[in-house]
């Protein structure tokens, strides 16, 4: 059983008989003397996708459980169910739209590199890779001269998801985005 202070994004815990897979974690230091550590963490219920959240201080103890975690590529979407193919065993997994919200903005057709999260050989969410390269098939004309400022533009991606790029990007470029930030990072 893993300490407050040890978890990290994508631990799955149980709390209370119920699932819950980490999102995020602010730690808050107070400045008193004596005073502990606390760890104000947000969890994801899974399959159902419920947001949970509780503060710990560094020494609570959290019951962590056992999770599989399998290599998969993106299949298909149908209806509000979208389909995995795991790389080893050609076994498919289904999860549903509202389980995988945070990340369903990053999936693209073929994608590899995903991770599927399985509980006794249940799939309860997926992680993404860090980075992802995207297609952008929408966005304004920049101006000629646009290298040298810090300006950006929206546009919009293959798969429908829209952020800010910088105003020299045009269409038919292939750019990186953090999936923990859905921000630029570069071109691809």
């Amino acid at each position: 059983m893993p300490k407050a202070s040890e978890l990290k994004k994508g631990h799955v815990v149980e709390i209370n008989g119920t699932l819950y897979v980490v999102q995020k974690i602010d730690v808050h230091s107070p400045s008193s003397r004596g005073a502990q550590t606390l760890y104000k963490v947000r969890f994801n219920q899974v399959p159902h996708g419920g947001k949970y959240e509780e503060t710990f201080i560094g020494t609570d103890m959290i019951k962590q459980a056992s999770l599989e975690r399998r290599l998969v590529s993106y299949l298909y979407r149908e209806d509000d169910l979208l389909t995995f193919m795991d790389q080893e065993d050609y076994s498919q997994y289904s999860l549903n739209e509202a389980t995988i919200t945070d990340e369903i903005d990053f999936i693209s057709d073929g994608m590899t590199g995903i991770l599927v999260l399985l509980v006794d050989g249940n799939p309860i969410g997926i992680e993404l890779p860090n980075t992802v390269v995207m297609d952008v098939v929408e966005c304004m004309p920049g101006m000629q001269s646009a290298s040298a400022t810090g300006r950006t533009k929206p546009a919009k991606c293959s798969n429908g998801y829209e952020l800010q790029v910088p105003e020299y990007t045009k269409e038919g470029d292939k750019i990186k985005v953090n999936t923990e930030t859905g921000k630029f990072i570069s071109r691809a």
